[in-house]
């Protein structure tokens, strides 16, 4: 009798982060829901994934939405099954200082970052109560300790731990376990755009970054997606509300 794939949903999987978790766990043996606004930029990542043997489907969906991701979730269930593994990496910036920062810069940084992973999180609990199983990873970000001209963000990646904790306490009894993963910096479009936005060199931008990185390099997105791998394992059933700083050096 074979053994059906496990079931992994990723959001904000077109690219970067994202992108590496998915193609990490489909070398790991998951099935793929790659879920992201821009469905067509997903296509590559299915492509990694079908290459990797798995099975994978893009999904059109905006996290912060409460109805979008209501049939994200049912689009998820027909399509591969329940899902037993739920990755919440999408997330957007928009960094300003305090008194620049309007209410728009701050609510949509909460509604995707943070409200967008308790829509997840509130979709698949009950398949994951079901099945007794359950893995949610939740990527937080060394910004969660304080980051200048990032309040919004650093609001909800701080917000995300502890959601992350509480649903650890709430959930561990079924046999789910919620933990984060908090990366410094990485080298990806996003800390991209921010340069472009600063009006700074990228790549002055990662030299100005690595020197605070005991490492001496920035993050790459593998290193991440290594570290969601170890969470989202089947034997790491005793790990629960964890935070895990993948950033090159001691942080926490």
């Amino acid at each position: 009798m074979t053994t059906r794939a496990r079931v992994a949903i990723v959001t904000g999987a077109a690219r970067g982060i994202g992108a590496a978790i998915a193609e990490r766990l489909a070398r790991d043996g998951c099935d793929l829901a790659l879920l992201d606004l821009d469905s067509q930029a997903c296509a590559q990542t299915a492509a990694a994934v079908r290459a990797a043997g798995r099975r994978a489907e893009a999904i059109t969906v905006n996290v912060a939405d409460e109805a979008s991701v209501a049939r994200a979730a049912a689009e998820v269930q027909d399509a591969l099954g329940p899902p037993a593994v739920l990755v919440n990496n999408a997330g957007v910036l928009r960094e300003k200082t305090l008194s620049k920062m309007t209410l728009e810069d701050w609510q949509l940084v909460q509604d995707v970052n943070l409200c967008g992973a308790f829509l997840m999180c509130r979709a698949v609990q009950g398949a994951m109560k079901q099945a007794g199983h359950g893995r949610i990873v939740n990527l937080s970000s060394i910004a969660a300790l304080g980051a200048f001209g990032q309040a919004n963000y650093a609001a909800a990646k701080a917000g995300l731990i502890g959601f992350t904790r509480a649903l650890a306490l709430e959930l561990g009894r079924n046999g789910i376990t919620a933990n984060a993963v908090a990366p410094g910096f990485v080298a990806t479009a996003m800390t991209e755009g921010v340069a472009e936005r600063m009006g700074m060199d990228f790549d002055a931008m990662v030299a100005e970054a690595v020197k605070d990185i005991p490492a001496g390099r920035p993050g790459e997105p593998e290193d991440i997606a290594n570290a969601v791998s170890f969470f989202a394992d089947a034997r790491a059933g005793f790990v629960n509300g964890q935070v895990l700083y993948v950033a090159g050096g001691p942080r926490g």
